[in-house]
């Protein structure tokens, strides 16, 4: 267990990912989700265990450490089985530059291993208790919920006239962060509140967490966005809300095509990346203030709570060489 007074917020998540690895491998034995869960962040199941530490303010059982850890692997299976079936809808190629799954073994199989995945998932969150199981089911249905949206608003974008009103600049961007709520935010909310839950905490504290890990989750999305837009990748989910907030008419089908989309990005490249750092900073902030809320109790796991989301977000901007 971590509990040290000093611990910086680099060494927690260096020696809660070792935790997790070592729990991955003892409870997973199927050698495709193995290989599938490699070379991920654990950053779901690392800030659910940092909402239990700040629970109990490190003063656990090793039982209910051990808990948490497992707890976690829950999380990491539901959060990888949606990146396996996000690869078969968005035609992706690669994954954690790697050929991705269904690439390697068909479509048929990948389907089969992400629901496995899921189903490995709800039994540990079932052997957690109903709360906790119920919070599984409920996040995922939310996020699948998310995916649906997602599917159904990249056809509308490529078809203005469906009367759908999409083609509102206003529209289309609430749409698009309603979206990133449901599908990634809500995954990092009960993250932190099944870590709170793990420490069998109850009341506001749950509620706080929660929204703490939306507001990571939601600035995670956009950064990832960011990254992906500065190295130049076409993002339909993206860029379609992003040049109608900038431009005074709806993108028609004819921008669509690639070259008319990079001329546009290029055109409005400083406003774009303005406006990511400007909403990234905005979700920062807002989880600092609620991981300083009196209802946390004091401890250097509050401290850290503090840190990580600056920690997250800027661990990935530094890719592109942004600082926020």
């Amino acid at each position: 267990m971590t509990d040290n007074p000093s611990i910086t917020i680099e060494r927690f998540f260096e020696e809660t990912r070792g935790y997790l690895e070592k729990k991955i491998h003892e409870t997973i034995k199927d050698k495709d989700i193995l290989k599938i869960l490699e070379a991920g962040k654990r950053l779901r199941p690392v800030i659910s265990h940092l909402s239990f530490k700040t629970c109990t303010r490190g003063n656990e059982t090793s039982e209910m450490h051990d808990k948490s850890i497992e707890g976690g692997i829950a999380i990491e299976l539901a959060h990888t089985a949606s990146l396996v079936h996000d690869d078969i809808i968005d035609g992706d190629k690669v994954r954690r530059g790697r050929p991705a799954f269904h690439i390697v073994e068909g479509i048929p199989k990948a389907l089969l291993i992400g629901h496995k995945m899921l189903s490995i998932g709800f039994n540990i969150a079932l052997s957690h208790g109903n709360r906790i199981a119920k919070l599984y089911v409920d996040t995922w249905d939310e996020v699948l919920t998310g995916e649906i949206k997602e599917v159904e608003y990249n056809a509308s974008t490529a078809s203005q006239d469906n009367g759908t009103g999409l083609s509102s600049k206003s529209k289309m961007f609430k749409e698009y962060y309603r979206i990133i709520n449901m599908k990634t935010a809500s995954l990092f909310c009960a993250a932190c509140k099944a870590g709170a839950m793990e420490a069998d905490a109850r009341g506001e504290i749950l509620n706080i967490l929660g929204e703490y890990g939306r507001e990571i989750g939601l600035a995670y999305q956009l950064a990832d966005d960011l990254v992906d837009l500065e190295n130049g990748e076409m993002i339909d989910s993206v860029i379609i809300p992003l040049l109608t907030r900038l431009e005074n008419r709806a993108v028609d089908n004819s921008s669509l095509r690639i070259q008319a989309i990079r001329r546009k990005l290029a055109k409005h490249s400083e406003e774009i990346k303005n406006l990511y750092i400007e909403e990234i900073k905005r979700h920062l902030k807002r989880a600092e203030e609620l991981s300083r809320s009196d209802i946390i109790p004091t401890s250097v796991y509050k401290e850290l709570l503090q840190q990580a989301p600056s920690y997250i977000i800027n661990s990935m901007l530094k890719e592109v060489n942004i600082t926020v």
